[in-house]
């Protein structure tokens, strides 16, 4: 069932579609992360400010190279010994649309642990957009009942995976990390 789900959202994201997915941390809309068509979709149905970043997703730490200029070692370290899922903003983003890179040319980056999002990146081949799936302003849901009926309609399709899952989740704790390896907490 989980292969399914895989090739039927990566259809999807591959034809510039919006998907609504489960992710190692919250719900999450998500698109190719290349295409700036798709990205704008997702900033309307949140009604999202565009100056607002998104963060993108990665299957493996080994990736990071081709969408950030400078990775600083220490990324490495603080993904391989994190507790919980991390998300580390860093400058010198590539490689992605122009849409998702802050005005300090950064981007957020997780590699994220869940076995959907590990199966669609890698035959994706890019970064899927992350972000959370709610009207902007809203309450994050914790779980997939809560979501807003109208991000659900709004989206091109529901990913079948973790629907019924009543585990309370959090979103990921943000780091921001200079190439010259200090960092700062975003949020913890």
């Amino acid at each position: 069932m989980l292969k399914d789900e895989v090739a039927k959202a990566l259809k999807i994201i591959q034809e510039g579609g919006i998907i609504l997915y489960p992710t190692d941390t919250i719900w999450g809309i998500g698109c190719d992360a290349t295409n700036t068509e798709a990205i704008q979709k997702i900033y309307k149905l949140k009604q999202r400010d565009e100056a607002k970043s998104m963060i993108i997703l990665l299957d493996t730490e080994n990736k990071l190279e081709s969408y950030i200029n400078d990775v600083n070692p220490l990324a490495y370290d603080l993904i391989e010994y994190a507790e919980n899922p991390l998300t580390l903003v860093m400058p010198g983003a590539k490689n992605i649309s122009p849409a998702l890179i802050s005005s300090d040319a950064s981007i957020g980056i997780r590699i994220s642990k869940h076995p959907f999002c590990q199966q669609l990146i890698q035959r994706f081949r890019k970064p899927v957009v992350s972000t959370s799936a709610n009207i902007s302003g809203k309450p994050s849901p914790q779980y997939f009942s809560q979501i807003d009926p109208e991000i659900i309609h709004g989206v091109d399709y529901v990913v079948n995976v973790d629907q019924h899952e009543m585990e309370i989740k959090t979103p990921s704790t943000i780091m921001k990390l200079a190439p010259n390896g200090t960092f700062a907490f975003i949020r913890k």
